[in-house]
């Protein structure tokens, strides 16, 4: 016995001791850490676990409606669904990424760039990936909700715009926020929202922009929600304002129609006021195409099409205004008394100066007379005569006739709330200078005097000049926000006189034998107007082009009524045509005034439908179809390029 004593393996008192020592360790770290977590951190984890379980989903706010004149919805939204992503798992996102992009029909790398692009937000805060959401992605995002937690749903509001185009130039279109946008919005923006990209859209973003608001939600363990926490929790999202165009629905409408699919530009406006009443553009895209994200090929062919369907032709067109120049040219030899009053000069279809002819339209006449016999300036401007306005240029010279053009607002911007406006060109003596570095030759002057050469100008200027000399001497500035505060005026004293005699040739154009536009009388109504051909080419060449090739001649016609202080002045621009200017845009601008007093006078008496008085676009796609059906132009398959500016030494009426 003891033997088994003596050889007892029991351990030493001091290993005992060590052991007790690690495990008391041990729980004391536990115990610490515990009170870690239960104390020092609670704050901390407990914010974790309710984000785990409770979660914070944005309420976008719809953008404000865009009404016509008469109270007439414009443009409008549409409830759509779009697809978020959660972020609050990285290694989660990185597992299922390939899933979710073939899922959804979503390039993996695009996804990839939309995470790398917002790797700066906070982790809870959920992103955008697919801002339209199919049948197929509702189905998809429910069947999936247990194995891939990751995905949401979110109600927004999408812009609706009418079909076709209709206006959308002037109204712009939406679509996804830049980076610099986002930086400069000082956190007010985030990645995949949306904000006004061009036209008004873009001008008036800041009011039609509502604020978001957020509401929170119980979601479960597999992420679908449970239920929604109280009213409390939630801040209701604050709509955009709506705003009120100076465009009238019905001129609108009878401009794109009359125009159709003619590449060019229609700009009617109120001189009395500025007030903005139809703009049209041609070719242009369908700026509902933009309300969701548009294709990176789409958008490539848009931008490489010859035909520029995103140039805003009506503000951004800068070409050669052919024989509508011939007003500012009347006037300035009207007020500087230069050539004699009384001028008349003997056409017999062209003119020779230092020793080289200079062609009058009429010597290329296919029928009647090659010359236009001896005329004043009455005769000269009813009958677009370039050899006496060569002879009042070369009189003038380049400096007076600058001088007066600059003030009745050639090479200047307008000053319309739209962004991006062109300023136009007319040269001067100085502007050579500074730009080519070599005098001003004195027969440059032959071609800008009848509006070729190096003038430039857009339907906007030219509709703002001819209606501030009708007006005599009083230049508002268009706006398209109805009840617009603070509208520009700019005055430039113009005799009675040079008023009388300009006006007096702008009614003949129309209303008195000979007149380039005498097809477009009107009944009843002082229809006053210029015609213009603006040239690409000279006359030599003019047998080689064909009509809608990129060489064809350029159609003006500006008009208005009454034929002093107009109510309405409509110019218009058809680009490739081929024609004079009164037969290819004359016909326009007479169409659109006639439906303006045609609506003027329902209004006096009182028949204006329900109809007239209202449209809104909650009646759907197919009942706006039915309003307006111009066909819509895709990008591609244009053959002709667009000129950025034309210009000739032989001019056309």
């Amino acid at each position: 016995m003891s033997y088994w004593f003596r050889n007892d393996n029991r351990l030493p008192q001091a290993r005992l001791a060590i052991a007790s020592y690690v495990i008391v360790g041990m729980v004391g770290l536990l115990l610490l850490g515990f009170w870690k977590l239960q104390v020092v951190d609670s704050d901390k984890y407990g914010q974790m676990a309710e984000r785990n379980r409770v979660r914070s989903i944005p309420i976008i706010a719809p953008r404000g409606r865009m009404l016509d004149r008469d109270g007439r919805v414009l443009v409008d939204n549409y409830p759509s669904f779009s697809i978020l992503l959660l972020r609050d798992d990285p290694a989660l996102i990185d597992k299922n990424l390939p899933t979710i992009a073939d899922g959804l029909g979503i390039p993996l790398s695009d996804l990839k760039d939309q995470l790398e692009s917002t790797k700066n937000l906070p982790k809870f805060q959920p992103i955008v990936i697919k801002p339209e959401a199919t049948n197929a992605d509702v189905a998809y995002i429910e069947s999936h909700r247990s194995d891939i937690p990751l995905l949401e749903m979110l109600m927004v509001q999408r812009r609706r715009y009418l079909p076709g185009g209709f206006m959308s130039h002037a109204s712009g279109y939406v679509g996804e926020v830049s980076e610099q946008q986002i930086e400069a919005s000082n956190g007010r923006l985030r990645p995949g929202d949306l904000a006004g990209k061009t036209g008004l859209e873009r001008q008036y973003n800041d009011t039609l922009t509502g604020t978001d608001g957020m509401r929170r939600v119980v979601v479960n363990s597999v992420g679908k929600e449970v239920k929604e926490l109280g009213h409390l929790t939630q801040q209701e999202p604050i709509p955009g304002k709506q705003i009120q165009l100076t465009i009238d629905y019905d001129l609108q409408q009878v401009a794109e129609q009359s125009l159709g699919m003619r590449p060019g530009a229609v700009v009617a406006l109120d001189p009395r006021t500025g007030e903005v009443l139809a703009m049209v553009s041609r070719p242009t895209p369908d700026p509902n195409d933009f309300a969701v994200r548009i294709p990176a090929e789409e958008w490539k062919a848009l931008n490489d099409d010859p035909l520029h369907p995103l140039l805003n032709r009506a503000i951004q067109a800068q070409l050669a205004p052919g024989s509508v120049f011939k007003i500012v040219t009347a006037t300035a030899m009207l007020e500087d008394h230069v050539p004699e009053e009384g001028f008349t000069t003997f056409c017999p279809g062209y003119g020779t100066f230092f020793g080289r002819q200079y062609h009058c339209y009429v010597f290329y006449a296919k029928s009647g007379p090659k010359s236009h016999g001896v005329l004043g300036l009455h005769d000269a401007i009813l009958k677009s005569c370039d050899v006496f306005f060569y002879n009042v240029g070369m009189r003038l010279g380049i400096d007076r006739l600058s001088y007066y053009a600059s003030k009745l607002g050639i090479g200047h911007k307008t000053g319309i709330d739209l962004p991006s406006e062109e300023p136009g060109l007319m040269p001067s003596q100085e502007w050579v200078e500074r730009t080519f570095h070599r005098k001003w030759y004195a027969g440059e002057v032959i071609s800008v005097a009848t509006g070729q050469g190096a003038v430039t100008t857009t339907p906007l200027q030219l509709a703002r000049l001819i209606g501030g000399i009708a007006s005599g001497g009083v230049f508002k500035q268009p706006h398209m926000l109805k009840d617009a505060q603070n509208v520009g005026e700019e005055r430039f004293a113009i005799a009675e006189s040079t008023i009388e005699k300009v006006t007096d040739a702008m009614y003949g154009v129309v209303n008195e034998p000979g007149g380039t536009g005498g097809h477009l009388k009107l009944a009843g109504i002082e229809l006053s107007g210029k015609s213009g051909t603006a040239q690409v080419i000279g006359y030599d060449k003019m047998a080689l082009v064909r009509k809608g090739s990129q060489y064809a001649d350029n159609a003006w016609f500006v008009g208005y009524a009454p034929k002093r202080n107009p109510e309405i002045c409509v110019a218009v621009l058809v680009q490739e045509s081929g024609q004079h200017g009164g037969e290819a845009a004359g016909p326009v601008v007479r169409d659109i005034v006639k439906a303006y007093y045609d609506k003027k006078a329902k209004k006096t008496q009182g028949q204006l439908t329900a109809d007239d008085k209202q449209y809104d676009l909650s009646r759907g796609a197919a009942a706006a179809a039915s309003v307006h059906t111009l066909p819509v132009v895709k990008p591609a398959a244009a053959t002709a390029a667009v000129p950025a500016r034309a210009a000739s030494v032989d001019p056309q009426r």
